[in-house]
């Protein structure tokens, strides 16, 4: 999402410690990007990662993470648990390898200006968020460096300083403050689709089933703020919202870039 975490990494890099440190920090296994995939053996259901990661999303898109685990993807594609296990060791790296084949399914940012890429990179991980509503239970911890992620996040920077963002440090703070805004963002679409499903009423329907208890504490005089906000402010949809608040932090961060 760039990752949506891109500036953890940099954060950890503190002056303080050599650039090189990342590199050095190699964790005694390999990732699950450094290991070579195993030969494919000859069966009845030949597999590959690339073929485990594709059930896993098309399982995870159908019937939410919680559903996905090495024993019902190989359900999905008729082989036994632990052939799985050959080409990916825990469920954690099959995460890993599924939100990477969502960052290659994202389309490079592009535009003019720093404002046009921004907005490009905003609406791919706001797509890809709410194409595979999984996602926004993957947004928080670490970053995950896959290579489709990584590729993503360098055309990301590399497209917001051909667009005038000279300074690192400026690009990564720009980052930074987009990648907080769309965690927000797909956590509450992805939040209000869950709950239109589990109760049956949308958004319209359940604001309506809440006017009478609203309006009675409204009543109370206590409250004129949230009354006049029911009543009067413009109620939007949430492509409306979202093309709003993404204007906001534009311009909040072209103030900052003009001093």
């Amino acid at each position: 999402m760039v990752s949506l975490s891109v500036d953890t990494l940099y954060r950890y890099d503190t002056p303080s410690r050599s650039r090189r440190c990342i590199v050095r920090q190699v964790a005694d296994t390999p990732s699950i990007w450094d290991r070579p995939e195993p030969p494919e053996r000859r069966a009845p259901s030949p597999l590959s990662r690339e073929r485990i990661v594709r059930a896993a999303v098309t399982l995870a898109d159908a019937e939410g993470l919680e559903s996905v685990s090495l024993r019902k993807v190989a359900g999905e594609l008729d082989a036994g648990p632990m052939r799985l296990y050959r080409y990916i060791g825990t469920k954690d790296e099959l995460l890993d390898l599924m939100v990477d084949a969502v960052y290659a399914e994202i389309p490079p940012p592009a535009g003019s200006g720093w404002r046009d890429v921004a907005r490009s990179y905003a609406h791919g991980i706001r797509d890809a968020g709410l194409r595979h509503e999984w996602l926004a239970d993957l947004l928080d911890g670490r970053p995950r460096f896959g290579p489709a992620a990584v590729t993503h996040s360098e055309a990301t920077l590399a497209a917001l300083r051909a667009a005038g963002l000279r300074e690192i440090d400026t690009i990564m703070n720009t980052v930074s403050a987009l990648s907080t805004y769309l965690r927000g963002v797909v956590r509450t679409e992805v939040g209000e689709r869950r709950a239109e499903r589990a109760s049956g009423l949308d958004e319209r329907a359940w604001q309506h089933a809440m006017a009478p208890h609203l309006l009675a504490m409204f009543a109370t005089g206590d409250y004129p703020m949230m009354s006049e906000a029911m009543h009067d402010a413009e109620h939007r949809d949430a492509t409306e919202r979202f093309e709003l608040g993404l204007g906001f932090l534009l311009d909040g961060i072209e103030k900052h870039l003009q001093g």
